[in-house]
């Protein structure tokens, strides 16, 4: 059996959740953790009980034994330095989104990646969502017909938009719509998008973060089929890092409505009220298995590694999802819409001033 070696960069939310598939996984022979927090570093490694571990992340890309760095760092203007050494180190690549904050930055990383003939993957754990995943069947075998409009609507609890737009000045489209935005083109394909119109609307997190409350954004095909993604981060408090979708996919032969707001367990108790378990987008470990697609999304990037198989989400693909982004915030700013495609944009926090 092919077995792979792993390096994980950043252990938080997200990267202990792919340490943990990747110690469980018979085809990961060693794995090697980097975290610049040490509690969490040391937390990590008795889960998963690493090969090495280190708070110096280039001792994992200097490390020429590993096949693969999965960098699911924060901040989020670690990602481009990051990738960059990692890709230049030879190493087949998975990060977490944001591909980066220029269109400039992912042309780079994809011209090395090119150059090298290397795998690079971005986090849009969302396409192993079982429910995303029938959606993207029916329309390949035209069980609704032609897709004529989709609608998205996301929502995250105010804790989680507190701690996402706090540590970096980007929007709910850049951050939270993106998850969707990756969806719907997804879907979509082969057709591209040609122009895009969104508006943003201040509320409870102007004066804790900066940010504006929700973004919804519009994106015209160039088959004429409309997306519509609206995402915002002021849910009231309830489950921790809460997340629910609601989308209507609507074709020439038929309808499909995915209600992925996870009411479907139900738990209840005179101290905490009402709470919606299993209900981050990531997901969560519930004793054997584990109720979520970053799990899945992980083992798919391994395989992928150790047997040469195509990623799933390859960079290029989030390139065009980030061009929509900026195109979002860019027509928020301005109040009118952005044709595509754009030219030397650059994510900025010019949407919260």
């Amino acid at each position: 059996m092919q077995t792979i070696n792993v390096g994980i960069i950043g252990t938080g939310w997200c990267g202990g959740i792919r340490a943990n598939t990747c110690a469980a996984s018979p085809l990961v022979k060693e794995l090697h953790l980097a975290e610049i927090d040490e509690d969490r570093l040391k937390e990590v490694a008795a889960e998963t009980n690493p090969t090495s571990s280190t708070t110096d992340y280039k001792e994992v890309i200097e490390n020429d034994s590993l096949d693969t760095i999965i960098i699911s760092a924060t901040p989020e203007t670690t990602h481009y330095p990051m990738a960059k050494e990692a890709l230049l180190a030879g190493k087949h690549v998975f990060l977490e989104k944001p591909l980066s904050l220029t269109l400039e930055e992912a042309d780079e990383l994809i011209q090395i990646q090119k150059d090298k003939n290397l795998k690079f993957a971005i986090g849009y754990s969302q396409r192993f969502n079982h429910k995303f995943a029938y959606a993207k069947k029916s329309l390949m075998e035209k069980t609704i017909g032609e897709p004529v409009c989709v609608l998205v609507s996301r929502h995250v609890t105010r804790g989680l938009g507190t701690k996402i737009s706090g540590r970096i000045k980007l929007s709910p489209a850049a951050m939270e719509a993106t998850h969707d935005l990756d969806f719907v083109l997804w879907l979509m394909e082969p057709a591209k998008p040609v122009q895009v119109y969104s508006q943003s609307a201040y509320g409870a997190m102007k004066n804790i973060t900066g940010s504006v409350d929700a973004q919804w954004i519009m994106v015209t095909m160039d088959n004429g089929v409309i997306l519509n993604i609206g995402a915002g981060w002021t849910m009231p408090p309830g489950h921790p890092n809460y997340s629910a979708t609601w989308i209507e996919l609507t074709g020439t032969d038929g309808m499909l409505i995915i209600d992925d707001t996870h009411r479907d367990v139900i738990f209840n108790t005179m101290e905490n009220g009402i709470r919606l378990p299993m209900s981050t987008m990531p997901g969560e470990p519930v004793e054997h298995v584990f109720a979520g697609p970053m799990h899945n999304e992980t083992i798919h990037w391994i395989e992928a590694v150790a047997f040469d198989r195509p990623e799933m989400c390859p960079a290029e693909q989030a390139r065009k999802v980030m061009e929509i982004y900026m195109a979002a915030d860019i027509s928020a700013e301005l109040n009118e819409a952005v044709k595509l495609p754009l030219v030397g944009a650059t994510l900025s926090a010019d949407a919260f001033s």
